[in-house]
């Protein structure tokens, strides 16, 4: 019996110093309401570093005083359109509540009124990994409006880092064929494909990056219009100081690779590439260019839609790589590829690059962004086809 009493008194023991450790923690992190500590809260920690015995607080006032109840979840969404879809909290509202007027505080006997606090607590939203149709469309014109804003400076030196990387792109396919004549030669078609496989670096590097491409803007701005978020004045600021940042970047990253050597004088496929483009007539130019933009857009579109990484890139690649393989023309891969060819030795003129190619495909491009996404998702999604404009859902 004696055996039995001292095991429950050690029993007993190893509960009240649970109790007393919840009691410290409970201290600690915040959850006892402050009229209930007191000068024993505070000598816990180091009586419990040093092993010391610990005075026991009035655990049912504790438990008491932990009981939380929760309000129902507040789903308000912020009336910004895109951002509330992919990055606004949830508000949820937390309230301690005390069950009695007067709680014990100590072993003491000292009383306190317990009040009511309230926490606001953010918790994010998670995140959906590929938006719906109508969210994307959402995103594409809040992207515009947030382009449109930016200063002429801003725009013309991301504009440069987006033409140098789309060279990127033309440089990798390039350097990957010319290292294959015989391929090209007996087989020019796989070439073809090949070349396209790795030419979406370019655009991916663009999207990561978040830098100004013109022809993904031929669809952005567009759309920041239609819903009333931006002016003709922003989409021309816009339009203009991008391309121009694209033509400057991609004619310095042409310097650079002649400077590095990788593609040497007479380099036979940059100078077949550069001939065959700038012989185009220019309606089927033009026709080539408005296809190949439409792609480049939905692969602007695919990659505003996700949220991972993988989903971006993936967005990306069928897209880019269709256009390529095709033989469609873009503008700013032009800029790059063309006066590439000349200053390795293609017999051509810039001139000839200019009017020849440059023009009908830039006014291409701008055709199949403007036309072919802008204004048909603002038909499909948005205030073109009568739903309200976001500028005016924001405003209610």
């Amino acid at each position: 019996m004696p055996e039995a009493g001292e095991s429950q008194r050690q029993g007993l023991r190893a509960t009240e110093g649970f109790v007393d450790f919840f009691n410290l923690l409970t201290f600690l992190s915040g959850l006892l309401p402050v009229g209930e500590r007191s000068p024993t809260h505070l000598r816990l920690l180091p009586r419990c570093l040093s092993g010391a015995a610990i005075p026991r607080a009035n655990t049912a006032a504790t438990m008491q005083a932990l009981k939380v109840r929760s309000s129902a979840p507040n789903l308000q969404r912020r009336a910004a359109a895109v951002p509330s879809v992919r990055r606004s909290p949830l508000l949820v509202r937390a309230q301690a509540v005390s069950l009695g007027q007067t709680v014990t505080a100590n072993g003491n006997g000292a009383t306190t009124s317990a009040q009511p606090i309230q926490v606001d607590v953010n918790v994010p939203q998670p995140k959906p990994e590929l938006l719906g149709p109508v969210e994307a469309y959402q995103y594409v014109a809040y992207d515009g409006a947030k382009k449109a804003a930016m200063t002429p400076f801003k725009t013309f030196v991301m504009a440069l880092y987006a033409g140098a990387y789309i060279a990127f792109g033309g440089f990798l396919g390039l350097t990957v064929c010319n290292g294959c004549p015989a391929l090209v030669a007996a087989n020019p078609g796989l070439a073809k494909l090949l070349f396209a496989l790795v030419f979406p670096v370019g655009l991916t590097m663009n999207t990561l990056h978040g830098t100004e491409l013109f022809t993904g803007n031929t669809m952005k701005l567009p759309a920041a219009i239609y819903e009333g978020k931006t002016n003709m004045a922003g989409l021309i600021k816009n339009w203009f100081w991008s391309y121009s940042g694209n033509f400057v970047g991609s004619l310095l990253f042409v310097a650079a690779v002649v400077a590095s050597g990788v593609l040497a004088q007479g380099a036979v496929y940059p100078i077949k590439t550069a001939m065959y483009k700038a012989s185009l007539p220019w309606g089927q130019a033009f026709i080539r260019a408005i296809l190949a933009n439409w792609l480049v857009c939905v692969a602007v579109w695919n990659a505003g839609a996700a949220s991972t990484l993988p989903g971006k890139v993936l967005g990306i690649w069928p897209p880019i790589a269709a256009f390529v393989a095709i033989g469609l023309e873009h503008s700013v891969a032009n800029m790059f590829l063309i006066p590439l060819g000349i200053a390795l030795g293609a017999e051509l003129t810039f001139s000839q690059f200019i009017f020849q190619n440059l023009i009908p495909v830039t006014l291409g491009n701008i055709v199949g962004g403007l036309v072919f996404m802008g204004t048909a998702s603002s038909i499909f999604y948005g205030a073109m086809g009568g739903a309200k404009k976001m500028s005016e859902a924001a405003a209610h």
